[in-house]
């Protein structure tokens, strides 16, 4: 099974930062964040790895060349425009290959053991959800014995972790340009195809300079 990192954001909202390097690569704890996501990878069995990236992406490309320190193997999907989630997925796709594979935001800091998703997938996708941290209090999706829904109470909705499993199957019909994943996956919903999970341990979006600092704290705890 490979994986996908999605490292194609610029990062604004932590700026100055992401003025001069990309989001991926700023560091917590000393350690770029997508270098978190890579040894999580590896230690979870995956060898084969697939980035996207956009703003600044050839220092992505030029820190982590080919993997091979990580004991992976990298190749790149870059974008000159921006293309969204959906869109950066299915530029993507003939990395990616005809089956299942993982899909991770690179602004995302976890502690999430990803060996439990290499199982065979069941449907068209598999979330990871995560407790509603205080900046998304209202959170996206309902996790009802195994699936995953759209509608329901607001009170028992989840925040989707930016992590998952997905096939290729979900993109079909879709052309190359920018668009979003969320419809696909509410699409996929509506048919009862999306399963789920809700995530044990520690995980930050890393949007802010504050959360930055919440994942230094973590580190530090850990350490």
């Amino acid at each position: 099974m490979k994986a996908m990192i999605l490292a194609a954001g610029k990062g604004e909202r932590m700026r100055p930062l992401t003025l001069t390097t990309p989001k991926p690569l700023i560091r917590a704890g000393g350690v770029p964040l997508i270098e978190y996501h890579l040894r999580a990878l590896a230690k979870a069995g995956f060898t084969d790895i697939v980035i996207n990236h956009a703003w600044l992406g050839e220092q992505i490309e030029d820190h982590l060349g080919d993997g091979a320190r990580f004991g992976l193997s990298i190749r790149y999907s870059p974008e000159g425009e921006p293309l969204e989630t959906g869109g950066g997925i299915l530029r993507a796709m003939p990395l990616l290959g005809e089956d299942a594979f993982v899909v991770v935001n690179g602004d995302v800091w976890t502690d999430y053991d990803f060996s439990s998703l290499r199982k065979p997938l069941e449907g068209l996708a598999h979330l990871v959800l995560v407790d509603n941290p205080a900046h998304h209090p209202e959170g996206d999706f309902i996790l009802i014995d195994g699936k995953v829904q759209d509608e329901g109470a607001a009170a028992d909705k989840l925040t989707y972790s930016g992590i998952a499993v997905l096939h290729p199957a979900l993109f079909d019909g879709c052309t190359e340009g920018a668009f979003r994943l969320a419809p696909l996956l509410r699409k996929a919903m509506a048919e009862g195809r999306v399963s789920g999970e809700r995530l044990q341990g520690h995980w930050v979006d890393v949007g802010t300079h504050e959360r930055l600092a919440q994942v230094e704290t973590l580190i530090e705890a850990s350490g």
